[in-house]
């Protein structure tokens, strides 16, 4: 303040200091909101490309599974129980190849989903925090195994192991397709379902513990059922990682193309055909284009699959 009691020097100088500010932070902020603007689009384009690639996928299928869908002829052979595409006349049946896709992906969930979901529950329930960080990146490890070495496995030990404990004439049978997708299944299984028992409130076990439940009641009754909707999830994760999985089958199924009456009989499921049989098919010929109704048929099932688990997970998450 001046000595005659005039003010106004300083409020000069307070004025300019907030017109700098003024104009610093809204550069700031025209060139964060650019960045943004630039991020959503980066973000939108890669959803677009994503969704795109899926649509297109979708369509080169059913484009190539066209022709053979529209031959009378051929297309009444896809309901037999045989598949014979080289015979004369070929006989395109996907029963036997549909039944050996669900019955090795049935036993591969029967073996796994216990196992990881319990594996799952000692992991995040039971075992201290040292024996938790071992196990776990144990288990991850399992899933970035390539599938040929866990097939050539399943040649080497399982299947010695399941001709000689059942007397079979050959060990290559729906079984070790099974427990061997199971192994690949399993790590996918207890890291999600880990993840998602780990994300329960605390206080859940607290309060069920506080009202007289034993930690295995707690467990058994509140924490697994608030879990359910990632266990749910990372079950159909493993069921679509069995059934899609091509090399591990194609080595240890026998690839006999007949519909199995038990899980101790050689089966030849969806992608071990396309996998065997695409590289040496004419191109344009009624094998090829038959090949890619199995492949539509494969794709239809996978996109179920994916779209039960989205429905049963919103359901559960509905109802936690």
């Amino acid at each position: 303040m001046s000595p005659n009691g005039d003010n106004s020097a300083i409020t000069n100088d307070i004025v300019v200091h907030k017109e700098s500010l003024s104009k610093s932070g809204s550069k700031k902020r025209r060139i964060w909101d650019f960045t943004e603007k630039i991020s959503e689009g980066l973000l939108f384009i890669s959803a677009f490309i994503g969704v795109v690639t899926v649509i297109l996928i979708f369509l080169f299928l059913f484009k190539e599974a066209i022709p053979l869908l529209m031959d009378t002829t051929a297309s009444k052979t896809l309901a037999s129980k045989n598949w014979y595409p080289i015979s004369n006349p070929p006989v395109f049946g996907l029963v036997p190849l549909i039944a050996g896709s669900i019955i090795v992906t049935f036993g591969a969930i029967v073996i796994s989903v216990p196992l990881g979901v319990g594996a799952a529950i000692y992991l995040s329930m039971v075992a201290s925090p040292t024996v938790r960080e071992i196990l776990k990146p144990a288990i991850e490890v399992l899933a970035g195994i390539p599938s040929v070495v866990v097939g050539f496995f399943g040649m080497a030990v399982l299947a010695p192991l399941i001709k000689n404990l059942f007397h079979l004439p050959t060990g290559l049978t729906a079984l070790t397709g099974a427990i061997t997708l199971a192994l690949m299944a399993l790590p996918t299984i207890t890291s999600i379902s880990e993840d998602a028992i780990s994300t329960v409130p605390r206080r859940y076990m607290e309060a069920s513990l506080s009202l007289g439940a034993t930690r295995w009641q707690a467990i058994r009754t509140v924490i697994v059922p608030a879990a359910l909707s990632g266990i749910t999830a990372a079950t159909m994760l493993g069921i679509g990682r069995a059934i899609g999985e091509t090399m591990t089958v194609l080595m240890v199924t026998g690839n006999a193309g007949i519909i199995p009456d038990s899980f101790l009989v050689p089966v030849r499921t969806m992608t071990a055909t396309i996998a065997a049989e695409m590289g040496e098919v004419a191109r344009g010929s009624d094998h090829y284009y038959a090949l890619f109704v199995v492949g539509a048929v494969l794709f239809l099932m996978t996109f179920v699959i994916n779209l039960v688990a989205d429905i049963v997970s919103r359901r559960m998450k509905e109802v936690e």
